[in-house]
């Protein structure tokens, strides 16, 4: 859309409000005050939930057979969640989550722990990046920020409560790759494929995805093929900042996870392809899900470590946004763009 002033330049025309760039399904529940009751119960599960799985790891008194029925209780949360969110048939999925959680609540046998707090970790990951909306300022992208890490953190509690017999590195290995090949199969059903990304879209995306790849090999590398000098050199390091910070920021949320999650909301209030480096957020909110899988895991330590990673990779992340979002020529700073990228509520299907 254009139009051509006399005597002017050619500029964008802004006076048509900008529509949401997908086909949505209608609301499967006509009533406009039965679906916000349902939301709210939703909600309020939700809540429910979170305060039941928090006391395994803040002794309040409560007794212990709270902790994993509210595990099971956010876990059909996040897949009731994340599969409206994402269009998907809850008739299908919503029943399988739920007798996963209830029989890993009343049978508690190892394998069933297992999987019911790796399926609460994936879902609550992405679920936590699919939440979000477009933020076209830095004051909104905070927002979008702070909520995902709330969600994420919730899904926390939610693994720590279901205190499944797992080894931490295969966990964690596992939670990352699964919500990845969620996050993917998401995200190209909403339509933003590989197709018009644009040159420097996709710059950034493999940019991102050779920085991963570089630090997971490095570490993998250090850890097994490293020198005893560089091995112990970075034991000191972590030993240091533990006895001096009581935690240590992990890398891969840092410069990774953080960092996609605020570049990527406001890159959406741009374009659709922002949605793609939100793929990448997956990664730092799976990590965050996972930190608490251990049962000797100290939550002050993780609260802390988890605290320096949010505020420096608020940091990074708001740096990146200053370059990704500038505007590269005098040409494109003069053309008129639509405020922001319209996309459905937070609360509604996102196809």
């Amino acid at each position: 859309m254009s139009s051509t002033v006399q005597g002017g330049r050619r500029r964008l025309d802004a006076s048509v409000p900008p529509e949401y760039d997908l086909p949505t399904r209608e609301p499967r529940i006509e009533s406009a005050r039965t679906a916000r009751l349902l939301m709210w119960v939703v909600f309020v599960a939700w809540v429910v939930g979170t305060a039941g799985a928090g006391t395994s790891i803040i002794a309040i008194g409560a007794p212990g057979w709270v902790e994993r029925p509210s595990a099971a209780l956010l876990t059909i949360v996040f897949a009731v969640g994340l599969t409206h969110r994402g269009g998907g048939h809850m008739r299908i999925w919503l029943p399988i989550t739920a007798a996963l959680a209830i029989a890993a609540a009343a049978l508690e046998t190892n394998v069933l722990l297992a999987s019911a707090a790796t399926v609460s970790a994936v879902l609550s990951a992405v679920w936590a990046v699919m939440v979000t909306r477009p933020a076209d300022s830095v004051v909104g992208a905070l927002r979008e920020y702070a909520l995902a890490l709330v969600v994420a953190l919730s899904g926390t509690l939610s693994v720590a409560a279901w205190n499944a017999p797992v080894n931490y590195q295969r966990f964690n290995l596992l939670v990352i790759t699964v919500a990845l090949g969620l996050a993917i199969a998401l995200v190209w059903n909403l339509g933003a494929g590989l197709h018009g990304l644009g040159r420097q879209n996709l710059g950034i995306l493999a940019g991102v995805a050779v920085l991963l790849l570089a630090i997971l090999a490095y570490s993998s590398f250090v850890r097994s093929h490293g020198s005893d000098v560089l091995v112990e050199s970075f034991s000191d390091l972590v030993t240091w900042s533990r006895e001096t910070f009581e935690g240590v920021p992990r890398p891969v949320e840092v410069f990774i996870g953080f960092p996609a999650l605020i570049t990527g909301v406001s890159m959406r209030s741009k374009r659709r392809e922002g949605w793609w480096v939100l793929v990448f957020a997956v990664i730092g909110t799976a990590v965050l899900t996972t930190s608490l899988v251990t049962p000797g895991a100290f939550p002050t330590y993780i609260a802390l470590s988890t605290l320096y990673s949010v505020v420096l990779g608020l940091i990074v992340g708001l740096i990146v946004r200053h370059y990704v979002l500038r505007e590269r020529s005098a040409r494109a700073a003069r053309a008129i763009e639509p405020i922001v990228r319209v996309e459905p509520p937070r609360f509604a299907p996102l196809k």
